[in-house]
């Protein structure tokens, strides 16, 4: 079975490590927030201006305004701080962040990523995204494998206005764990009962298969 939202971002917190400086995109990667392991200091940076956000408010103990980039209610944990956009970007663009993760319309098997605008449809802005692909160490994309019509969205080259180039490093999809290589896409790790020719079958990009793949596992 193909993992819900919840789940890619669950399968996404293991790859977090303690001290990291993490901005989530809009969309599942905000999710993230509620799957920090125990123990564990993570400092979750908003490029709205924002640093130390904890998961989302409880219902009725939410803040209106206590937003973050993707205007969604959030808490802030203890020594968490407010600042203004331009010192977020610096934070940003200073190479400061140690993991960015974030959602895509479409990802290449070299590591482009589409993210920020479908020709036709309105756009209120591209946001950070840009500049966090240019700048953070570590990219992982949280997507579904494909589109609502069955179409692949890990693609030999991306057909949307790209967000960023040789960028992306792990993608968590609802099918697939997969590391970005000189290769393609190399298969690490499968969802539970999706097999690796359910996966074959919906990746356009060149797909790489090292021996087993075992099952995602989530704690």
């Amino acid at each position: 079975m193909a993992l819900t939202k919840q789940q890619i971002a669950q399968r996404i917190a293991q790859e977090l490590k303690d001290g990291y400086y993490v901005n989530l995109g809009i969309g599942i990667p905000t999710l993230v927030a509620n799957y920090i392991p125990e123990g564990m200091e993570v400092v979750l940076q908003s490029e709205n201006g924002m640093l130390g956000m904890g998961p989302f408010p409880k219902k009725g103990t939410a803040d209106p305004d206590l937003i973050n980039a993707g205007k969604q209610t959030v808490t802030l944990l203890p020594g968490g701080v407010y600042f203004d956009s331009a010192t977020s970007f610096a934070m940003i663009r200073g190479g400061h962040i140690d993991l960015t993760v974030l959602g895509a319309f479409e990802v290449s098997d070299t590591g482009d990523i589409a993210s920020w605008k479908i020709p036709g449809k309105m756009v209120k802005g591209m946001g950070g995204a840009m500049d966090l692909v240019a700048a953070a160490k570590n990219i992982i994309v949280a997507m579904q494998h494909t589109s609502k019509d069955g179409q692949s969205k890990l693609l030999k080259q991306c057909t949307l206005p790209l967000t960023g180039v040789r960028c992306i490093k792990k993608i968590v999809s609802d099918l697939a764990v997969l590391e970005v290589t000189d290769e393609g896409f190399v298969l690490l790790e499968r969802a539970p009962g999706v097999s690796v020719e359910d996966i074959k079958k919906a990746t356009e990009g060149r797909l790489v298969i090292k021996g087993d793949v075992p099952e995602i596992k989530l704690s």
